[in-house]
């Protein structure tokens, strides 16, 4: 939400040369299969890249095979789709509604939250939801980038992975009806809000 919703609101209000590209390489998680996504966020912050020593030299941040890593990768995959339905809500709001607030003195942040998140709330909502969704189900690139450390970076996908390659299936089965009740009811909810219903 903190880095989807505002770059949603930037595409949605701003005109600039290499819009379109950036829009391209936001979504770029959705279309790359895991293991590349995973393969660059490991080329872009592992120790040998320059961002990479600035975080762990500079910084005193260990980022890679540590649940850092693994919130880092479910941050990257769920910015897509958080990011462009914040941009299509955003976009769908009569901006004479935020033009005449600015007639009346108020602040670029007033009109923020007092019209413009108020009136695309659903697409916010579900865009969140929806990315959420897309974090908890994440696997090649965490396991990429955070590795399988039980107890520390191990994830449930991996988990489900980890117990169905031991042969464990009572344990595999229980790990995915659990991740399956989250993620039909983030998509029950997502419908919710799209809809309009009420509880």
């Amino acid at each position: 939400m903190l880095l989807g919703i505002p770059l949603g609101w930037f595409l949605a209000r701003r005109t600039f040369p290499g819009k379109r590209l950036l829009e391209a390489v936001i979504l770029l998680p959705i279309v790359l299969p895991p293991t590349v996504l995973g393969y660059y966020v490991l080329r872009s912050v592992g120790r040998r890249s320059p961002l990479g020593r600035f975080i762990e030299q500079d910084l005193g941040i260990n980022l890679i095979f540590t649940w850092k890593a693994a919130v880092l990768t479910a941050t990257i995959v769920a910015i897509p789709l958080v990011c462009r339905s914040a941009q299509s809500s955003f976009e769908a709001i009569d901006q004479n509604l935020e033009a005449a607030a600015r007639t009346l003195g108020r602040s670029e942040l007033a009109i923020f939250f007092t019209i413009t998140a108020p009136l695309a709330w659903r697409g916010l909502v579900a865009g969140t939801v929806l990315g959420f969704a897309r974090a908890i189900g994440e696997f090649g690139a965490t396991l990429m980038v955070a590795g399988n450390i039980p107890g520390r970076t191990q994830t449930l996908p991996i988990a489900i992975y980890d117990a169905v390659q031991a042969g464990n299936t009572q344990l595999a089965n229980a790990l995915v009806i659990i991740l399956s009740v989250m993620a039909v009811a983030a998509l029950v909810l997502i419908g919710r809000i799209a809809s309009g219903t009420r509880w």
